[in-house]
């Protein structure tokens, strides 16, 4: 059966394959077969722009051009560059193995945890096949579902994968699109799923040959990092399709659960459709037969709920956002910058207010963007909302590169997880994150010769613009990017295998206890002065609070009106390689509320108040009763 993909180069049924290139500038267009054997194939103009042929001769492996008026060039919608994104495309058939691959995982918001992977600084191989061995550790650790950065051809063997050329070659650096596949199968196999960070708000400089085939570059706009599709003017509708066909190929052919879509408001689009509704309709229309909806996840800068209202009702139908917010306001609680876009953020006050609401811009003032900004996300639930306390942009665009564990400390970096994993939203942790990585993620690029310095110097400026001034290291010196490469040794030190002990039993009480496990209802407060925030979550009648101490002296909380017998879950100051085993957990008892406990400098205590129906699993006879003071 042929593919719902409309584009490129496909097997044809009988034998061959089948090629279909928009090409609508063209009078000309033929596939040259490079290699042992040259010849050549000319293609039939179509309808729309379009060429097409049945080449019964052609088969996987063969690498070819398109010749297009004469000049010879790559197939934009290559499946397979094994000699780079300037090389000739090579036929790619992924009949079989699509038949035997193993069976997709859904993702269920409401229940995830997402793990963001970058596959170049991952493992020492920094390829697919060298990331298999840890996705069962991450099965185990709790992560329901790996989030891949980029992993689209671009230019080089360095980079993040934000400078797209090929969008439906996998990148040869990483394993190809057999290390892809091998990948997906192990992820599904040990019980998680997989998303694509897919970038179709821009393309790479090193993309400019695709405008000899046809109108794919906005006439007028353009993105910070480069040409932005055509997606509203003449000529848009085939390259509409050109994106959506490239989604049903990741989630067709390669089998994976979902998208995250990088910067979806820096696309210029005036159609009344919008680009994301028409994405949106598409990819589930892709995965219908096999009864497997997509999860389509956004960047978003607009906070603007119309994103994740349905198609039908006028909006974008996207499953879920990033919440910037709550990063930045975490991130300024807990470091206390207040540079560049931190400067609109208040501390721990500011911190208790997101996690009552997914957006604290709701058309207030905001002082870095000198203007009113944002609307209220009312009738959207807090699993539509990502949230996460470090990731690739908020660690790699400031010049120095640094992880939470080397701004603020291990301990001050594990009460900030804590916060992250205690909320209601979806979180997602950065690789290495697990186990308390120390070593920084700088920005690093593999640019053409000729344009090191041009990358150094734009990225010093976009890094000042945001209020950093620390020079970054070269992008473009291998050196930057081996610098990133996670340390191996230090998850498997006292103190990563300590970490990794807390994430554990943290997402064991996240999936486990009825307040955290349950939808139900946040009420946070946030003193800076003393450093303290204390946030309560309730379902039904169970109920859940984090206390967290800021400051380097312990402290304890004022009265909450939090009356009750609280039980404590979790205390991050104390060793926790053995919880949730029995064999060195304390329980206890608090009597008159939580803030009768003190809390230890730079860390959080869990505590638990269960209702009736889950009270009595709590170890009466390991408990210990605290006295009110």
């Amino acid at each position: 059966m042929e593919l719902a993909v409309r584009v490129g180069a496909v097997p044809a049924e009988g034998g061959g394959f089948r090629f279909r290139v928009w090409a609508p500038r063209a009078r000309r267009v033929k596939v040259d077969y490079v290699g042992t054997v040259r010849r050549h194939f000319p293609l039939a103009r179509g309808e729309r722009g379009y060429f097409e042929g049945h080449d019964p001769a052609a088969v996987a492996g063969d690498r070819y051009w398109l010749t297009v008026d004469g000049a010879r060039l790559p197939d934009p919608a290559s499946r397979w560059q094994p000699e780079g994104v300037r090389g000739p495309s090579c036929l790619l058939d992924l009949t079989q193995a699509r038949s035997q691959r193993a069976p997709p995982r859904p993702v269920e918001l409401g229940r995830a945890v997402l793990y963001e992977m970058h596959i170049g600084t991952f493992s020492p191989e920094g390829t697919f096949a060298g990331a298999l061995p840890e996705l069962a550790e991450l099965a185990h650790l709790g992560v329901t579902a790996v989030e891949l950065l980029p992993v689209e051809e671009e230019r080089g063997g360095r980079g993040w994968g934000y400078g797209p050329v090929h969008q439906f070659a996998v990148r040869q650096a990483y394993g190809g699109p057999a290390g892809l596949l091998e990948f997906v199968a192990e992820a599904h196999a040990v019980g998680l799923s997989v998303l694509l960070d897919v970038v179709y708000n821009h393309w790479s400089a090193q993309a400019a040959f695709l405008e000899k085939f046809g109108p794919y570059f906005h006439p007028r706009a353009i993105t910070p990092w480069g040409p932005t599709p055509n997606i509203d003017g003449s000529g848009s509708d085939e390259v509409r399709r050109y994106f959506f066909d490239n989604a049903r190929l990741w989630l067709s052919e390669y089998g994976v659960d979902g998208f995250r879509l990088d910067a979806v408001h820096e696309i210029h689009d005036r159609s009344a459709r919008p680009f994301w509704a028409e994405f949106s309709d598409e990819c589930r229309a892709a995965t219908a037969p096999e009864g497997r909806p997509p999860v389509l996840i956004a960047e978003s800068d607009l906070n603007d709920v119309r994103i994740l209202q349905p198609t039908s009702e006028g909006g974008w139908g996207l499953d879920a956002q990033w919440s910037d917010d709550f990063h930045h306001a975490l991130h300024a609680a807990v470091t206390g910058e207040r540079l560049g876009y931190y400067a609109d953020y208040d501390g721990l006050e500011g911190l208790a207010r997101a996690f009552e609401r997914p957006f604290l811009y709701e058309g207030q003032y905001s002082v870095v963007r000198d203007r009113r900004y944002g609307a209220p996300a009312r009738g959207a639930g807090p699993d539509r909302f990502v949230v996460f306390d470090q990731n690739h942009d908020q660690i790699g665009n400031r010049g120095d590169g640094a992880r939470l564990t080397t701004l603020v400390g291990d301990r001050l970096a594990r009460v900030a997880l804590g916060l992250t994993l205690f909320s209601p939203y979806v979180p997602m942790l950065f690789m290495g994150e697990e186990y308390g990585e120390k070593r920084p993620f700088y920005f690093f690029a593999d640019p053409p010769r000729g344009f090191a310095r041009r990358v150094t110097t734009d990225r010093l400026r976009q890094l000042r613009s945001n209020g950093f001034a620390d020079p970054p290291p070269d992008p473009s010196d291998p050196r930057t990017m081996e610098r990133c490469r996670l340390d191996r040794s230090a998850a498997r030190s006292p103190e990563g295998t300590e970490h990794r002990a807390l994430v554990r039993e943290l997402l064991r009480l996240r999936r486990e206890l009825p307040a955290l496990a349950r939808p139900g209802s946040v009420r946070a407060i946030g003193w800076e002065a003393s450093r303290r925030i204390a946030i309560r979550r309730d379902a039904g009648r169970a109920s859940a609070a984090l206390l967290a101490n800021l400051a380097d002296a312990p402290q304890r909380f004022p009265d909450l009106g939090w009356a009750g017998i609280w039980t404590e879950r979790l205390d991050s100051g104390e060793r926790t390689a053995d919880a949730g085993t029995g064999s060195s957990r304390r329980v206890w008892t608090l009597q008159g509320g939580p803030s009768s406990r003190e809390v230890r400098p730079r860390s959080f205590v869990l505590v638990e108040r269960a209702g009736d129906d889950v009270s009595a699993s709590v170890d009466a006879g390991a408990a210990r009763t605290l006295a009110t003071s």
